[in-house]
């Protein structure tokens, strides 16, 4: 898919967080098995990490009855800055493409379904300092946020995020680092398609010199 979009001279480009800047996986697995043994709940910890993306009590209510799914997912956000943290590392070519946006004289935002205050702790224990975070927002709802900053792009791993950026009106660019495919992250819709962020630095540089879009 080839389209011609035209850049601003200081675009704001927003960023999902789990599986687009972060690997999420080894903290997230943590937290879900101590919340495990914490309520004596069966959680298939290695299946929840293969569908991250929507919202923390979309993936309880497969575990817990419908009346423990808020209780729980308090619980589990109190729980996470001691189990989460420490172990997520940033993923690849997270700091190189926030840096190309800063160096287009851009603004970085992180636009996420995380529960906002963790969010931003994983951003602080990486050294990784967008200009703005913004949590709680999962799929359209992250037009919210994308529309508020005059967002021109959004970065995100799931066709969730490609929903939200077509939205919000934004150029969708999809990394494949998550749980959704190139043909999944095409058939959704994304006006680029990248293997991860290690990529995305030549394609922003394309971007803000021609409003080339290729993927």
């Amino acid at each position: 898919m080839v389209g011609m979009v035209l850049a601003p001279s200081a675009p704001t480009v927003g960023f999902d967080l789990d599986m687009t800047l972060i690997d999420s996986r080894p903290g997230v697995r943590a937290c879900y098995q101590a919340l495990a043994e914490r309520t004596g709940t069966y959680i298939d910890a290695e299946l929840a990490v293969s569908r991250l993306g929507p919202p923390l009590v979309d993936e309880l209510a497969h575990w817990f009855p419908a009346d423990r799914v808020e209780e729980v997912a308090d619980l589990y956000r109190e729980m996470y800055p001691v189990y989460a943290i420490s172990p997520t590392p940033a993923l690849p070519g997270a700091r190189e493409a926030m840096a190309a946006v800063r160096d287009a004289g851009g603004r970085a935002i992180v636009v996420t379904a995380k529960y906002e205050p963790n969010a931003k702790l994983h951003l602080a224990h990486l050294g990784i300092g967008p200009d703005a975070v913004i949590g709680g927002l999962w799929a359209e709802q992250k037009a919210l946020a994308l529309r508020e900053h005059d967002a021109a792009v959004y970065v995100g791993d799931h066709v969730g995020d490609v929903r939200g950026a077509r939205t919000a009106g934004a150029l969708s660019v999809a990394v494949a680092s998550g749980p959704c495919d190139v043909t999944e992250l095409r058939g959704a819709g994304a006006d680029a398609v990248l293997t991860d962020l290690t990529e995305f630095p030549r394609w922003f540089s394309d971007y803000c010199i021609g409003g080339r879009s290729d993927n």
